[in-house]
């Protein structure tokens, strides 16, 4: 039967994983958690901490912007096919 655990047993093992009081092997034992998913879970949170750490200011700026160039973008696209339309309906000319 596969076990599950709350994420706050998690973030419990993995603090006392980083603090390196004990090895690997001995907080898997006194836990009863596997070594590797112990691992796992110690990889997992060291590669998401710039994620954690970023500056969300910075990042909801540069997501508005985004989406201000999109909605601008769109707004072009809008532009020259009306006008690309207008330009084949008084030309006569039937391009695809």
């Amino acid at each position: 039967m596969k076990k599950s655990y709350t994420s706050e047993y998690k973030t419990k093992l993995i603090l006392e994983v980083l603090r390196e009081e004990e090895t690997i092997n001995e907080l898997a034992s006194k836990y009863e958690v596997h070594p590797n998913q112990l691992l796992r879970w110690k990889k997992a949170v060291t590669e998401n901490i710039p994620g954690i750490l970023c500056d969300k200011r910075k990042k909801d700026v540069k997501m508005t912007e985004a989406q201000e160039l999109i909605q601008d973008l769109y707004a072009q696209i809008g532009e020259l096919s009306s006008k690309l339309n207008w330009l084949k309906k008084k030309s006569g000319i039937d391009i695809r």
